[in-house]
Order: structure tokens, then sequence, then C-alpha cells
């Protein structure tokens, strides 16, 4: 597993000069396995990581879930806010689903977050 970098903020040369990075450490041989999400503000990522959002993220990345309703279940809470929230993470980056759309996942054990000024 892996950490989770989110960028808030940064601009088109923030990201171009993480993906050329990425590139030349690649050439050389080295193994780059990194996941990036950026978005534009933090009102943004406020809105996609709610408190109630952190809380399934955490239970995801402890005990992966089968489908959304098991998901509910698990965290006791109803199935439709859940349904709600997942689509939403899923949306924003930071849940991973299975191609046929079940099997949910947090694959990673961080998040780190730098915010531009």
């Amino acid at each position: 597993m892996s950490d989770l970098q989110i960028h808030v903020g940064d601009s088109a040369e923030d990201f171009a000069g993480r993906f050329a990075d990425a590139w030349h450490r690649a050439e050389r041989g080295e193994t780059v396995n990194e996941r990036h999400l950026s978005f534009d503000s933090f009102e943004t990522l406020a809105r996609a990581l709610t408190p109630k959002r952190l809380e399934l993220l955490r239970h995801l990345h402890r005990t992966p879930a089968a489908s959304i309703n098991a998901l509910a279940k698990s965290v006791g809470r109803d199935y439709r806010r859940v349904h709600e929230d997942v689509e939403a993470l899923v949306a924003a980056g930071l849940v991973d689903r299975e191609e046929d759309g079940t099997g949910l996942t947090a694959p990673y054990d961080a998040i780190s977050t730098r915010i531009a000024l």
C-alpha cells in the first residue's frame, strides 16, 4: 500500500513537474507507484471529503466491502446516504470500485495534503 497525495490549488506547472519527475525516475529504472489527486480549491476538497465520508474511507481501509449495502450495514448507516457518499468518493478518486460495480476499497495507508497559498 501507499500514500495518497492530495494537492489543492496547484498550477498546471506543479502538475507537469510531478509528471516529469515520475517520468525521469521511471526512465532510470525506479519503480514509480504514486497516486495523486488534485482539487481546485479547499472548498472543493471539503465538499468531497466530509467527516462522514472520511469515516467511510477509514472503514474501507481496514475492511474492504463487497457492496454499498454491505458497507452501510457494517457502519450502521442508512443505505441511501452511504450510496451518495460512496458515489461522491468514487467520483473524487478517493475510493476504488471493482469494474463490475462491486468491491469497494481505499487502497492507501495515509492521505497527505498540500494546499497551495
